[in-house]
């Protein structure tokens, strides 16, 4: 794992300024894969299950084969999965936003209403390994929202995905993959039925698919490669190494950085993670590719590369550092506190965004299942009393027809 010094402009650079390459090639053959669903249905979406997911059989998952996933599943897997649903539930219920009334003045009243999506389509990956946390990270926040229909795609299903499903709550369940189910979910077939909103993560194919129907099917966030940033200057190089690692084995592309303003302890990390690494793999692929330690001339120089970065997985060691460092889509606190357990069962989400789009939005939460809309109730005396206020802005404006619909009223009502 290299070592570098927060001193090479370049290298800093590279990590903050970290706009992925887009593929011009893969663009155009997601746009054709998209357009070739969206004009033909289910005669286009069939052929790329047979050719891209190897599908020979039928594309959609009935409710019995999901139950039976859940019945035949070892006993702890059901445990396991009940259990982490679980802790989602209770993070989601805290999630949603409430309705409210309040009177801003006499005869002017503002209410927020909460409604849940109609229909929403969840992703669910199954390519290195299959994910069945992914499916209750999407699927249970969903079903707390209240959105009466969840669909998932995934395009290999296995016993412990479909038990997931069951646990979950899915309402309908396809094996479909790639940028046809996106595809598929945004615009609907004979067969899928389209979606209020696309979620959940997926290849560089399925990321390219959801930023092109997302003009017309809004998505979560345009997911890239996942991420993990630890900030330490001193800590058990062990458990440091093994998060790094564990962040790495997802995908050759991952990128695990570590800042430190201890060059000591940086060179007992580097030791740990050679260690520690596989002899191949994505693991190893990743790591040599963007495994990075800076040693930095501050801890406070530390944190403030972390805030700029604004990684998905944020790790600190130091109540007192995790308090200023503000752009993550998720923080780790504590020793004890490994970013695997985030990914399993502490409940909080982790669909979450990257390339430094944790400036803007944490993780994947209840409330991204909800629409939040406004209703004004405004009585005679209520349009009286702001009849002054619209008036003179909307002349300022020179909307004078805008005006003029106030003040009709105002004269009418005399």
């Amino acid at each position: 794992m290299q070592i570098v010094d927060s001193s090479d402009r370049p290298a800093l650079r590279r990590l903050v300024d970290r706009r992925d390459d887009v593929d011009p090639g893969l663009t155009r053959r997601v746009a054709r894969i998209v357009s070739a669903v969206r004009r033909s249905g289910d005669e286009a979406l069939l052929r790329y299950a047979r050719r891209f997911d190897g599908l020979d059989g039928p594309v959609e998952v009935s409710p019995e084969e999901m139950r039976a996933g859940l019945e035949t599943a070892p006993a702890e897997l059901r445990a396991a999965l009940r259990t982490a649903a679980g802790h989602i539930r209770r993070i989601a219920r805290r999630q949603l936003p409430r309705g409210w009334r309040t009177t801003v003045t006499a005869g002017v009243e503002i209410e927020q209403r909460v409604t849940p999506l109609e229909r929403v389509g969840c992703y669910v990956p199954a390519g290195r390994y299959p994910l069945p946390s992914s499916l209750l990270m999407t699927a249970v926040p969903a079903r707390v929202a209240g959105v009466p229909e969840v669909v998932v795609a995934c395009p290999r299903p296995d016993p412990a995905t479909l038990a997931a499903a069951a646990v979950a709550g899915v309402t309908r369940m396809f094996r479909l993959g790639g940028a046809h189910a996106v595809a598929a979910l945004a615009y609907g077939t004979a067969t899928v039925p389209r979606v209020d909103k696309i979620v959940g993560p997926g290849s560089a194919w399925v990321a390219a698919a959801k930023a092109l129907v997302s003009a017309d099917c809004p998505i979560d966030f345009h997911a890239g490669p996942t991420e993990i940033v630890i900030v330490a200057a001193r800590g058990e190089t062990r458990w440091i190494a093994a998060d790094l690692i564990a962040q790495a084995e997802h995908d050759p592309d991952a990128r695990s950085i570590v800042l430190t303003p201890d060059r000591r302890f940086a060179a007992r990390v580097a030791r740990q993670v050679e260690k520690r690494l596989p002899a191949d793999g994505p693991a190893r692929t990743s790591i040599e590719r963007n495994g990075v330690i800076v040693v930095t001339r501050s801890l406070d120089e530390a944190v403030e590369l972390a805030n700029d970065i604004a990684p998905e997985h944020l790790v600190c060691l130091d109540e007192e550092v995790a308090a200023r460092a503000t752009r993550a889509g998720t923080v780790f606190i504590g020793p004890h506190a490994a970013q695997a357990a985030g990914d399993y069962a502490t409940g909080s989400n982790h669909v979450l965004p990257t390339g430094g789009a944790a400036r803007f939005r944490g993780g994947l939460s209840a409330s991204d299942f909800v629409s939040v809309q406004s209703a004004q109730r405004i009585t005679r005396e209520g349009l009286e009393a702001l009849a002054p206020t619209i008036l003179t802005i909307a002349e300022a404006e020179g909307l004078t027809a805008h005006a003029e619909s106030v003040r009709v009223r105002v004269k009418g009502s005399r």
